[in-house]
Order: C-alpha cells, then sequence, then structure tokens
C-alpha cells in the first residue's frame, strides 16, 4: 500500500512563489507516473503538470512558463515549483502516484483514477491579489 504525502502549500501574495513537495511511501516501483492537480472551491478537479520516471513532463496551458516539475530520486520526492502565483492558482494541490509503466499526461483522468493513482490528502494554497 503506497501513501502520498503533500507539502509546501500556503499564503502568498500574487507574483510569488511557492514548493509543493510530494513524497510517496510504503511502496515502491521503478516505473511511475505522478500527476500535480489541484480544485478550487467551486471548481472541478484539474489537471496541472506530470512527469514521470524518465523526467518527461507536461503541463496545462493555465501554468506554462510558471511551474515545473522536478523529481529528486535520492530523497525520493518530486516537486511542483509555482513562480509568479496569481490569484486563480488558489487551490487545494493534490499529488497522485501511478507505480507502473504508463502514458502520463497531466489531463489523463483515467490514469489517474482512484484504480490506479494513490492519492494524497492535498496542500492548500492561497494566492491574494
Amino acid at each position: 500500500q503506497m501513501h502520498v504525502l503533500e507539502s509546501g502549500g500556503g499564503s502568498v501574495q500574487a507574483g510569488g512563489g511557492l514548493r509543493l513537495s510530494c513524497t510517496p511511501s510504503g511502496h515502491t516501483s521503478r516505473d511511475y507516473c505522478v500527476g500535480w492537480f489541484r480544485r478550487a472551491p467551486g471548481k472541478e478537479r484539474e489537471g496541472v503538470a506530470s512527469i514521470d520516471n524518465l523526467g518527461k513532463t507536461t503541463y496545462a496551458d493555465s501554468v506554462s512558463g510558471r511551474f515545473t516539475v522536478s523529481l529528486d530520486n535520492g530523497n525520493n520526492t518530486l516537486y511542483l515549483q509555482m513562480n509568479n502565483l496569481k490569484p486563480e492558482d488558489s487551490a487545494m494541490y493534490y499529488c497522485a502516484v501511478v507505480p507502473f509503466k504508463t502514458r502520463c499526461y497531466y489531463n489523463d483522468n483515467a490514469v489517474f483514477s482512484s484504480e490506479f493513482g494513490y492519492w494524497g490528502q492535498g496542500t492548500q494554497v492561497n494566492v491574494s491579489s
């Protein structure tokens, strides 16, 4: 059973930055796909970015150029660096880990479904104008 823990959320002013962390534990796999998602109050969950074990990344248009997803294999941690934050980026951010070889795109909800993916409890990001 895998557990996923997100951290790094907080409150910042527009234009600022935060770095979110995602640390899976309990089950390891050489092949994996990790997605970052967010859900704002009253809105549907949306995919933000993804990265696989080969380092291939994909991004939603709304965050491309501002957010960067990366991995640190030594620390078994994945990061979402968020720069130039906007109020519309305010949301609960989640990390989902799929611990096997698969296609890996931020907007592939089928891959990140609860059937295949392990989700964390989320970390809150608030951006004030």
